[in-house]
C-alpha cells in the first residue's frame, strides 16, 4: 500500500517572484512498513523534497499525498498525527530538559498542555533509553553535544507514534556505532510496526545495507528509484557520484580516493591482507598490475619481495620506498 506518494511533483523555491525548480516531474511512493533512503549530491534538493512531502513547503506544481489525501489539504494538527518530522535545524528551548523535549512528541495525541501519566511517561522513558540518553534525561538541551541533541529529536519522533517518520540527515552528528544503531533501529521500527520511514542521508555505505529501497537523487536527471543493489549493479550510483577525486567501488559499495598512481607492483596472496595492502599501496602511489615488478607475495606472517621479508605494511612501504630511491 502506498502510504506516501507524489504525482508530477516539482519542488523548489521562489526567488524575486520567480519559481526556481530544483526537481521536477517526480512520481515517487513509499509503502507501509518500508524504509526508504533518499541519497544524492549536495544541492540536488533532498531537504526541499522532504519539506514539501511533509507539507512545510508548497509544491511548485504537482501533488504529494498521504493515504491518498493531498498533503496541502491536511491541517497542521492532522499532519502531526500522521508525520513525525526530524530536521537538521538546531532546536534551542531555554531551560528545556531532554525529558521535556521528548515528551513534546506526545502533544499531538493529547494537547499542548496535556498531562503525562504513568503510561505515557513510560513511553518517554523507553524512547530516551532507545537512543542511550537515560543518564541525561534531566539535563538541559543546552548542555548537550550536537550528536546528543540529534538523538533527543529522534526519540521525540518515536514518541509521536505516527505512521510516517521523515528524517533529514538523522545521523549527521553521530559517531559510527550510533549511526549504525540508529539506522538499524529505524529499519526495525519500519518492519516490526509497519511504520513508513523516509530518510535523507549521506551515509551511503550504511544506506546500501539498511534501505529497502533507495531514492537516488541526481542534480539534473530526477530521481532513480530501486532496490540498493540494483542501483549499484546498473551503474546508477557510479554515474551519480562520478568525480575526479574519488571512485565508487561497485564491488563493495565503498568510495575510494582517486590517487595519482605513478608506480607499479604486482601483489599475490591472502585476500584479507590483499585488500588492506592494496589500500596502502594506492595511498603511496602504487598501481597493482599483473606481471609488474617488483612482485609482492603475501604470506601468513609477512610480505615478501624476493628474499626480503617485511612484517608489517609500514615496513613494506618503507622497503619499497628505499628500493626506488
Amino acid at each position: 500500500m502506498n502510504v506516501l506518494k507524489t504525482t508530477s511533483l516539482s519542488v523548489g523555491y521562489k526567488d524575486s517572484k520567480k519559481d526556481v525548480v530544483i526537481q521536477h516531474n517526480l512520481n515517487l511512493y513509499v509503502n507501509k512498513g518500508e524504509m526508504v533512503c533518499l541519497i544524492g549530491p549536495n544541492g540536488s534538493g533532498k531537504t526541499t523534497l522532504l519539506r514539501t512531502l511533509s507539507g512545510l513547503l508548497r509544491p511548485l506544481s504537482g501533488k504529494s499525498y498521504i493515504n491518498n489525501i493531498d498533503v496541502q489539504k491536511i491541517s497542521s494538527r492532522e499532519r502531526a498525527l500522521l508525520i513525525a518530522l526530524v530536521l537538521t535545524d538546531r532546536v534551542d528551548i531555554e531551560n528545556a530538559t531532554v525529558e521535556s523535549i521528548v515528551s513534546m512528541g506526545l502533544h499531538p495525541h493529547t494537547s499542548w498542555w496535556g498531562k503525562i501519566n504513568k503510561q505515557t511517561n513510560s513511553v518517554v522513558e523507553s524512547a530516551i533509553e532507545m537512543v542511550h540518553l537515560e543518564k541525561k534525561a534531566h539535563s538541559l538541551l543546552s548542555e548537550l553535544s550536537d550528536g546528543e541533541r540529534q538523538r533527543v529529536m529522534i526519540a521525540k519522533a518515536f514518541v509521536q507514534d505516527t505512521p510516517i517518520i521523515i528524517l533529514d540527515e538523522p545521523t549527521a552528528h553521530l559517531d559510527l556505532p550510533n549511526r549504525i544503531e540508529i539506522m538499524l533501529l529505524l529499519h526495525k521500527l519500519a518492519h516490526e510496526t509497519g511504520k513508513t520511514v523516509l530518510i535523507s542521508t549521506h551515509e551511503l555505505d550504511i544506506a546500501l545495507q539498511a534501505a529497502d529501497r533507495v531514492w537516488l537523487m541526481t542534480e539534473n536527471d530526477g530521481v532513480e528509484v530501486g532496490v540498493p543493489e540494483d542501483l549499484v549493479l546498473n551503474g546508477k550510483f557510479t554515474e551519480t557520484f562520478k568525480s575526479d577525486n574519488f571512485i565508487f567501488n561497485p564491488t563493495n559499495g565503498n568510495f575510494s580516493m582517486n590517487y595519482s598512481l605513478t608506480k607499479k607492483v604486482s601483489v599475490f596472496g591472502d585476500k584479507t591482507k590483499m585488500y588492506w595492502t592494496l589500500r596502502a599501496l594506492a595511498r603511496a602511489g602504487y598501481l597493482a598490475e599483473a606481471n609488474a615488478k617488483p612482485a609482492i607475495i603475501i604470506e601468513d606472517n609477512c610480505w615478501k619481495i624476493g628474499d626480503e621479508k617485511f612484517y608489517s605494511i609500514e615496513e613494506l612501504l618503507n622497503g619499497l620506498s628505499n628500493a626506488i630511491h
